[in-house]
């Protein structure tokens, strides 16, 4: 092992950042933490990072399905100046950057620049998210994590610093992808040269940082997570239909909506409520209107629909809130909406905001939350705090919009914990380490393909993302959307501006006057089978899932995640892979047709059967009833019967499907929703001679039993 690879400022790197600064630092070697993870430790880190406030412990038992590592892939340089840290990480010549959350409208990031704000209205490709991330993974298979709740900057190669008098230019190097094959937007990425990332970390005078080896790129991926806590495990019904109704509904509206959806054959699991609710939103009460009179009432006659209860929120406390006393010592020193900030990273302040949603809200039967307005937004007013704002933390107004959506999520999750239910749903911003919360990303910007973007993009960062449905241009544009957000996460239905469900109107001020389209029944038919779809796929994204948290694996990831050893897949940011064995390559309204790029072996269409032979770009023109859905060869799916919601018996009845002549067993897990279930395993396998499929169970409790009612062999 060559010792100069751990020296923190090392060679030609190391003297520039030498001459920025009288306090550049040599490290100590970086210290393994856990299996296949290095830390480097310059200066004096701040206090407040996302590590040192983090609610979840590495996930340890998980590292031990990775291959081992012994040495730390990459080496990391480091000083400080008066601007803060800089750090300095070296880049290979092919080696492409993906990560740093949830960027909607960028996908390699090699060649970029990105400051890492949080920004609901990214107006360009700076760096500005609900959900940014200082992590990345490269196509070399590592990943960097910078602990750092401030706005850092990455510039992700190609920067290149001012040659020594005298110096010779380098020779060129090959590299494995051409600036040609990427799109236009793409080729200043400097592929073909040896440069480095470049990390400035405003404010700090020192920082932590984290290195996950592979050795590929998705089993660094896999590490972050597990350190990060493990991957999110919904309930079963978080994985069904969730519909969120019009702003301004009563509780009468909502029980009728309800019974419509049951009587319609619609599959629901779960109705959302927004915010008028409350007695008084922006900012919030947190207490019901005179709308709903007897909330408890409501929570029990949903449950006897099988339905569960979600409700919008957001966490800046109105005065006329019983809470807002109590919470004034552990708040901020400025309002948003006339409501103060409550200090999440206080005990106190957690404890007094968790208590009051336990007892007047989860304690009757509210199932989960949408937890709004906790990012930031330059262009809509008085949006949030300032970043000159402080706290009785000690936190900046900059350090607590880093934190504040993950540290909100720990408020109510410990309520979640403390009685031990699970829950699943949805919150406007996130950061780093988030992979183990069961909540959900979504956005108020609307474009389709970004929204496709974002779903192979959060899988590199530990986050969950929805492309959710609101009401649509056209109906062709209602189908092309709900069928992204079928095989999404989350599949949501986001009715809050529009009376009725968009199948029966897309248009919303004729939706709200009550003029239907009269061929609505044919429209909500179509919407019906998309929601159905939702529902057969729910055992196998389950099984993802419970991989997600037991190993880390993202369920949902680009393609270039798996297959980085092709650079064909590099800039493919409008297919997605979902779970093990499934490729989703949405199509958009108003085009008749897409292109595909199928990875190397073979692939079958979902919905013709057809093989395809991988390595290839390939023209399709998906009907709309048909979300294009490539299966891998050698795959056992196993696909539910569509039922309304997923505590139905029947939703257990298997009909599995073969794919090519020799399939890998797939196993499934029992989950009866409990708070620690004992998942018994289920595994599925086929025997290519007898032409035969086995069911083989170990492990578990009572729960409810998977049964399969037929095997298909495709192919």
């Amino acid at each position: 092992m060559d010792r100069r690879r751990f020296i923190g400022v090392t060679g030609a790197a190391g003297a520039l950042l030498q001459s920025r600064s009288a306090s550049a630092q040599t490290a100590a070697p970086p210290e393994q933490i856990l299996p296949g993870v290095w830390k480097f430790s310059f200066g004096t880190p701040e206090k407040i990072t996302p590590a040192s406030t983090r609610h979840y412990p590495p996930a340890e038992s998980g590292f031990n399905v990775l291959p081992a590592v012994s040495a730390c892939p990459v080496a990391v340089h480091a000083a400080g100046s008066r601007r803060g840290y800089l750090l300095s990480i070296p880049l290979a010549p092919n080696e492409g950057v993906y990560g740093l959350g949830l960027q909607l409208q960028s996908f390699i990031q090699r060649g970029g620049k990105k400051r890492l704000r949080v920004n609901a209205d990214p107006k360009m490709d700076t760096g500005d998210s609900h959900a940014p991330v200082p992590f990345y993974v490269t196509t070399a298979g590592y990943g960097v994590l910078v602990d750092t709740a401030r706005y850092a900057t990455f510039y992700s190669g190609g920067k290149k610093r001012k040659k020594a008098a005298g110096a010779a230019e380098p020779s060129p190097e090959q590299s494995a992808i051409s600036p040609n094959m990427l799109p236009a937007a793409y080729r200043r990425s400097s592929f073909g040269e040896r440069t480095e990332v470049l990390v400035e970390v405003p404010e700090a005078q020192g920082v932590d940082v984290y290195v996950f080896a592979g050795p590929s790129m998705r089993q660094a991926v896999q590490r972050y997570n597990l350190f990060s806590g493990g991957g999110a495990l919904p309930p079963r019904w978080g994985l069904g239909m969730s519909y969120r109704v019009k702003n301004d509904y009563n509780q009468e509206e909502v029980l009728t909506l309800a019974a419509e959806f049951r009587d319609r054959k619609m599959p629901c699991d779960v109705i959302g409520l927004e915010a008028s609710y409350l007695t008084h939103a922006y900012s919030s009460s947190f207490v019901w209107s005179k709308k709903f009179p007897e909330p408890a009432a409501l929570t029990k006659q949903l449950a006897q629909k099988n339905f569960r209860l979600n409700l919008w929120e957001h966490a800046f406390t109105h005065p006329t809130s019983p809470i807002y006393e109590a919470l004034l010592p552990y708040s901020g020193d400025y309002e948003v909406w006339g409501g103060i900030v409550p200090d999440f990273l206080t005990p106190e302040g957690s404890r007094i905001f968790a208590g009051y949603h336990e007892k007047e809200q989860i304690a009757i039967g509210v199932s989960g939350y949408k937890l709004d307005e906790c990012d930031n937004s330059d262009f809509t007013g008085n949006w949030s705090f300032p970043e000159i704002a402080s706290f009785p933390s000690g936190a900046d107004g900059e350090q607590m919009h880093c934190l504040f959506g993950q540290r909100y999520q720990d408020a109510l999750q410990s309520v979640f914990e403390k009685r031990q239910t699970r829950t699943y749903g949805l919150v406007r911003s996130s950061g780093a380490l988030a992979a183990p919360y069961p909540y959900v990303l979504y956005s108020d910007l609307y474009d389709h393909k970004e929204f496709i973007r974002g779903l192979a993009n959060t899988g590199f960062s530990g986050l969950l993302w929805t492309p959710e449905l609101r009401n649509a241009a056209n109906p062709e544009d209602l189908i092309r959307r709900l069928q992204s957000v079928a095989l999404s996460p989350m599949a949501l239905i986001n009715a809050w501006y529009i009376k009725s469900p968009p199948w029966k109107q897309v248009e919303r001020n004729a939706n709200n006057a009550d003029r239907f389209d009269p061929n609505w029944e044919e429209l909500e038919a179509q919407c019906r089978a998309v929601m159905e779809m939702r529902m057969r796929f729910v055992p196998y994204l389950h099984a993802a899932f419970v991989r997600y948290q037991r190993e880390g694996m993202p369920p949902y990831r680009g393609v270039v995640m798996d297959y980085h050893d092709d650079p064909q897949t590099w800039p493919v940011d409008n297919q997605f892979l979902m779970g093990e064995s499934l490729m989703v390559a949405p199509a958009f309204a108003g085009e008749s047709g897409r292109s595909v790029y199928l990875p190397a072996g073979d692939w079958f269409d979902f919905w013709s059967g057809r093989r395809l032979t991988g390595k290839q770009r390939i023209q399709i023109k998906p009907p709309l009833e048909q979300i294009p859905i490539f299966v891998k060869a050698g795959t056992i799916l196993p696909l539910a019967q569509p039922t309304l919601h997923t505590d139905d018996p029947a939703s257990w009845r298997l009909t599995v499907q073969v794919y090519g002549e020799t399939p890998s067993a797939v196993t499934l897990y029992e989950d009866d929703g409990s708070w620690n279930p004992s998942l018994a395993e289920v595994a599925l396998a086929w025997n290519s001679e007898r032409r035969s499929g086995s069911l083989r169970r170990s492990g578990g409790g009572s729960g409810p039993r998977y049964e399969v009612a037929e095997w298909k062999q495709i192919g």
